[in-house]
């Protein structure tokens, strides 16, 4: 097949670059991303080939008003780059990555950069030919390399996604760039979940290889792991931490350093108004928490008195209820990791349903959203070691969907006999590992819930 045919075949998203024969001339590959950048960038549309992660960042590039004969602009310098840089999270971690990266990089020709969040390049490290011809491009500390500024790029682009990637040659969506190769990933803060910046690795035609994007994301999880072994202990604070996933009983950590367990329903009143930080009147709050509609106010009062009590005084208060200052929940980083796509990261801090015991409305509603986004996500990415993890934990060994998805990606014998159980026991009567929240219902179901 020419190069030309396979242009025009459908895409397949598994290869790491571009539906291409294997074999192909690097040259040509080379020149075929350019001519499907050529045409998005002329016509506004995507040429099939591209990979879709580089497609998806070109029409984001694009509708930012990036030109592809732009060129990065330089923000922070001197002073204010060096206060800037030893103030930066990422600062603590900088000895770490010299330590993993610092002789690949001046061996291989190649590049150390890391940038903050907004994508802003806060060290290039490397060797000297190479950082003097990155300099001609302005990939220097204190530039803009974010998708907005400068369009696709693996540490503009993974900061936007949150996720590791590959960015080869003319894939980059400024032509000056396009001579170079980068791989990325981004760095949370191991409390909170939140995106610090990332490390890349920029060179030319050598990093072609996938093993580079994996070398780049141990060095990230290292670094996070890093970071939590520096971390503080946590000091008193003006927010209350919840954790409440996987457990019947929640626990809480009040400002003042105390951390309390919660009853069930303690529990619950907790999770909903932290849901809620606008407050809820009485009402409410009774048809959040009771099913049954014969419960009165009277005794939704007492619980709150109680819980007031446990907590102290300033934290609960009333018209409306409402907790009086901000709530850090386990289940705000899964959310918050899953809604910008590091569907890796939400799976690692999933600990379990939500209070897998409640009957709570509101709650039951919460863990099945929840659940089923997960679900959906690990379905979606094909990520058998994640499937894997989801498969074999206590709320997901009946999930059919993601044995089915497990199945298609690792058809081992032991994954396909589970799902020959599993289809067996679908044939013998409805309602087992089918639909939304099955699988969390079938477990809280043999726990004798």
């Amino acid at each position: 097949m020419s190069p030309a045919a396979s242009l025009s075949r459908e895409a397949d998203l598994s290869d790491p670059w571009v539906a291409l024969e294997p074999g192909t001339d690097p040259a040509e590959r080379v020149r075929a991303l350019r001519r499907a950048h050529e045409r998005f960038t002329e016509a506004g549309t995507v040429a099939r080939p591209v990979r879709s992660v580089v497609a998806e960042s070109w029409r984001r590039s694009a509708r930012a008003g990036v030109g592809p004969d732009g060129t990065a602009c330089v923000e922070l310098t001197g002073g204010d780059l060096g206060a800037y840089r030893a103030e930066h999270p990422l600062a603590s971690v900088m000895p770490l990555f010299r330590e993993l990266m610092g002789t690949f990089a001046a061996d291989g020709e190649h590049l150390l950069a890391v940038c903050d969040a907004q994508g802003r390049l806060l060290w290039v490290e490397g060797h000297p030919s190479t950082r003097r011809a990155a300099d001609r491009m302005n990939f220097v500390p204190g530039a803009r390399w974010s998708e907005s500024a400068v369009g696709t790029n693996a540490p503009g682009t993974a900061v936007a996604v949150d996720r590791p990637v590959q960015v080869f040659a003319a894939e980059h969506f400024s032509r000056r760039v396009q001579p170079w190769t980068c791989a990325a990933a981004p760095v949370h803060d191991p409390r909170t979940g939140k995106v610090l910046g990332a490390v890349d690795i920029t060179g030319g035609d050598g990093l072609a290889h996938p093993h580079s994007l994996g070398f780049v994301q141990a060095v990230a999880r290292a670094a996070e792991s890093q970071l939590a072994l520096l971390a503080p202990v946590p000091a008193a604070s003006d927010t209350l931490e919840l954790t409440a996933l996987g457990r019947d009983e929640a626990r809480l950590l009040l400002p003042s350093g105390r951390s309390v367990g919660l009853s069930r329903r303690h529990s619950e009143i907790v999770v909903v108004l932290s849901r809620h930080p606008e407050g809820l009147t009485g009402d409410a709050l009774l048809c959040a928490l009771y099913e049954d509609e014969s419960v009165t106010p009277v005794t939704l009062r007492a619980e709150l008195a109680r819980l007031r009590r446990l907590l102290g005084p300033g934290l609960l208060e009333s018209r409306p209820y409402r907790l009086a200052v901000p709530v850090v929940s386990d289940v705000a980083v899964v959310e918050r990791r899953l809604g910008t796509g590091a569907v890796a990261a939400a799976v690692t801090a999933y600990a379990g349903p939500l209070l897998p015991g409640s009957g709570a409305p509101a709650v039951v509603r919460l863990r099945r959203r929840l659940a089923d986004g997960l679900r959906t996500a690990l379905v979606a990415r094909r990520d058998p070691d994640l499937l894997a993890r989801w498969a074999h934990a206590p709320w997901g060994e009946d999930d059919l969907d993601v044995w089915r998805a497990l199945a298609a990606v690792r058809p081992t014998a032991a994954v396909r006999a589970r799902l020959a159980e599993l289809d067996a026991e679908l044939s013998a009567g409805p309602g087992r590992g089918q639909g939304p929240g099955a699988a969390s219902a079938t477990w809280l179901q043999r726990s004798g819930f």
